[in-house]
């Protein structure tokens, strides 16, 4: 009223950060970290990358006590180079995101949320990574890991069932 304004994130404490890694979680301790509650965290949202689903990218949202996780598309590195966009800004995002030896694939998940714990956040969704011996192991290994999550069915695959 006065003219001064106090930024709603500064006068509630309301935070955020981006988790990125560039190994899959492994499905197993991914589902049970998700199960957990996010202390402080009242939204999240983003893509990650599951080791058992190599070439799928799965979409994440959670607000408050709601979460919702399914397929949310297929990683550029696993449709064939020929069959990706050719016109120079698509080819520049991916190419921005590329690194080798799994391309795109990747987690990129961001937290808000009031009284976060940063670290120890972090420290969960790094439990939930493969360990350098799982990573040795390959993406055919990695597709007889434990997998908790339901099936993720294409639109396509929905549409033929009903």
């Amino acid at each position: 009223m006065r003219g001064e304004r106090i930024p709603e994130s500064q006068e509630y404490g309301i935070t955020s950060f981006v988790y990125r890694a560039r190994r899959p979680f492994h499905p197993a301790r991914y589902g049970a970290w998700i199960q957990q509650e996010w202390t402080g965290v009242v939204r999240s949202k983003g893509y990650f990358w599951l080791a058992s689903r190599h070439d799928r990218v799965g979409g994440w949202s959670q607000a408050g006590a709601i979460s919702r996780h399914g397929l949310a598309g297929v990683w550029w590195a696993a449709v064939d180079a020929r069959q990706r966009p050719k016109d120079p800004e698509s080819r520049a995002m991916i190419e921005s995101r590329w690194e080798e030896p799994y391309g795109d694939r990747q987690q990129e998940l961001v937290l808000i949320g009031i009284g976060m714990d940063e670290a120890a956040l972090r420290r969960g969704f790094d439990h939930c990574l493969l360990t350098d011996e799982e990573m040795r192991a390959g993406p055919s290994a990695w597709k007889n890991y434990d997998d908790p999550f339901p099936e993720w069915r294409t639109i396509e695959a929905e549409a033929e069932s009903d």
